[in-house]
């Protein structure tokens, strides 16, 4: 397949997904060890979930990202509602959803959003977001409004937010902290040194603080990040990244293998072996998140459901073993 070919979106009338990068040199895509090949979707399962997302008009960062798990996920009904459209912004270099000018927010998306997790019949759900730096809330009103939505639709429902970094929107992070998400999740994606190239319209120390400043806010919320594997990293950096989060009081880190979308993405520097994963996740745990999800093919929301549960469990634990109670809310 040609590399102008894969970054056309037949799905949208042939528009390209990344203009961007249409004029850089192609970088070969790598052919994929056995550890990360999945098997393509065919569960009667996993038509109705994308049937439904497609009766509900939702977007889904499985199928804007490319996710691998994308079949194994929507074939147990889990799937990451993506909001605010399907444009983003930012233009980062290992992403796969489509840059340009986004469209005006869906005023009717936050109820869409709550219907397809109440029909699904959820116990956790992950919204996630294209970044929205034409707002000048950077969407966090919006954010709010299908938390709300959710919680209506679906009392039950535990909720974990993948946020953008509200770079230069003051304000907003307290307003999606005021709408309780349980979980609060924002991804370093990799190392400081890799930043300019990998993730440009982004700042390490902003994303950082902006984890350190959840739990500030409101130290009750779980706080979550993660980050790709496989771009060019030294295992030094990736330690020093887990202690800024442990430092960040950040509760879980996942940790997979970056996957070449296009010729026109960054390149995957090497595959990183379920061993050195395993590695990394015995490292994380060392220097106490209270979960960690390391393997090739992790990814931000993959088991987020039964992770939340592990989360939950092993806090009530350690506080249990020191008779210290769960931190108060702090109000915003």
């Amino acid at each position: 397949m040609s590399s102008t070919r894969v970054l056309i979106d037949h799905r949208k009338g042939g528009v390209a997904r990344h203009p961007e990068k249409a004029h850089r040199p192609d970088n070969p895509i790598l052919r994929k060890p056995d550890w990360i090949r999945v098997k393509a979707p065919n569960s009667p399962t996993y038509f109705e979930t994308r049937n439904l997302m497609r009766d509900n008009k939702l977007a889904t960062v499985c199928e804007e990202a490319a996710c691998p798990n994308i079949g194994e996920c929507w074939s147990q009904r889990h799937a990451t509602m993506m909001i605010m459209g399907e444009i983003c912004t930012r233009a980062c270099s290992f992403c796969n959803v489509t840059t340009g000018l986004p469209h005006a927010l869906d005023a009717d998306e936050p109820s869409r959003v709550g219907d397809a997790v109440a029909k699904l019949g959820l116990r956790h759900v992950v919204i996630t977001s294209v970044d929205r730096d034409d707002l000048a809330d950077g969407g966090a009103a919006h954010f709010a409004r299908v938390i709300g939505a959710v919680r209506a639709a679906s009392p039950g429902t535990t909720i974990e937010i993948l946020t953008p970094d509200f770079l230069r929107k003051p304000g907003a992070l307290e307003v999606v902290v005021a709408a309780r998400p349980d979980v609060f999740n924002h991804n370093l994606e990799t190392v400081p040194r890799l930043y300019l190239t990998i993730r440009p319209g982004a700042r390490y120390y902003q994303s950082l603080r902006l984890l350190d400043d959840v739990k500030r806010l409101d130290p009750g919320i779980f706080t979550k990040s993660g980050l790709m594997l496989g771009l060019g990293e030294a295992r030094p950096e990736i330690l020093q990244v887990m202690d800024d989060l442990r430092i960040a009081d950040v509760d879980f880190i996942t940790m997979g293998q970056y996957l070449q979308p296009t010729p026109k993405h960054a390149a995957v520097d090497r595959f990183v072996t379920p061993d050195e994963f395993a590695d990394y996740a015995s490292m994380a745990r060392s220097k106490g998140f209270l979960q960690v999800s390391a393997t090739p093919l992790t990814r931000s929301s993959y088991h987020a459901d039964s992770d939340f549960a592990e989360l939950k469990a092993t806090r009530e634990a350690r506080l249990a073993a020191t008779n210290v109670q769960p931190a108060e809310t702090v109000a915003v």
